[in-house]
């Protein structure tokens, strides 16, 4: 496992071409890339990303998701279009960066005639996630509490339909969602493409992982154990925390775990090749 930081948690305080610079200067495992508006789908502003994270690895992009995800699903032929066009430059920017993944929201339950079409969006989902292919991208669907996958039941079932799907584990979105995060771990286990993490305070309020009262030797313990080897990312906002250097200590507290639980699988697997 890998501990890294998405430029979400700058949102409003730093552009992504001074984020990810400043994530590379720490030296954190990874990074994820949250393309934020219309401008930065392009594969120029995805160069010009490139160019500034030097040897830092983008592992995934994420986008604002009303923006176009949504309008993928659409039957109209013209918003579908549309949306497929700025699907098409986001993955642009995400191949000039070497994003391996892309973290979906997909549709939104915002509407009171929203319908949850199991086989249909499913099968939509395919067709996003085989357009995403075509750029060398993996689509990763997240649980979010206002969107389509708020729960752990519905990644299953769209698993049932479509066994290639992978996923994304919220650890904020679950809580805010009232499900048990580890009701979302069993649903996406062998599926895990990467995970979000935060820290709650004992007030209620979100914080960075490492000063509050989430368990995280249990996460990284339940992933360890399910197999998960990929980067347990840092998403907070920009208004939990105070200097950059919190997120900095932050990011080392996940490493810390990363390489601790890391270390005891690969003494589990040495364990057992001698029985």
């Amino acid at each position: 496992m890998t501990a890294g930081i998405s430029t979400a948690t700058f949102f409003g305080r730093l552009y992504n071409e001074d984020a990810l610079p400043l994530i590379a200067e720490w030296g954190a495992g990874c990074a994820e890339v949250f393309l934020t508006s219309f401008s930065e789908y392009s594969r120029a502003f995805g160069r010009l990303l490139a160019e500034r994270k030097g040897e830092l690895a983008v592992h995934s992009v994420h986008v604002l998701n009303t923006q176009f995800e949504p309008q993928l699903y659409s039957d109209h032929p013209r918003v579908k279009e549309d949306a497929f066009s700025w699907l098409a430059r986001a993955m642009e920017a995400a191949r000039e960066l070497g994003a391996s993944h892309y973290t979906f929201h997909g549709l939104a339950r915002l509407k009171r005639t929203f319908r949850e079409d199991i086989p249909r969006t499913a099968a939509k989902t395919k067709e996003i996630a085989e357009f995403c292919a075509r750029y060398g991208v993996t689509l990763a669907y997240e649980n979010v509490e206002w969107a389509f996958c708020n729960r752990p039941e519905v990644f299953r079932a769209l698993k049932r339909e479509y066994p290639a799907l992978r996923g994304v584990l919220d650890i904020k979105q679950a809580r805010i969602s009232g499900y048990d995060w580890r009701e979302y771990l069993k649903a996406m286990e062998g599926s895990l493409s990467h995970v979000h993490v935060s820290d709650l305070a004992s007030d209620g309020s979100l914080c960075l992982p490492g000063r509050g009262t989430f368990d995280f030797d249990e996460l990284f313990s339940r992933l360890r154990d399910a197999g998960f080897e990929g980067p347990v990312i840092l998403e907070n906002y920009g208004n939990d925390y105070g200097s950059f250097g919190e997120v900095k200590a932050a990011c080392e507290f996940l490493a810390e775990k990363a390489e601790k639980y890391s270390a005891d699988r690969k003494i589990s697997q040495k364990a057992a090749k001698k029985i």
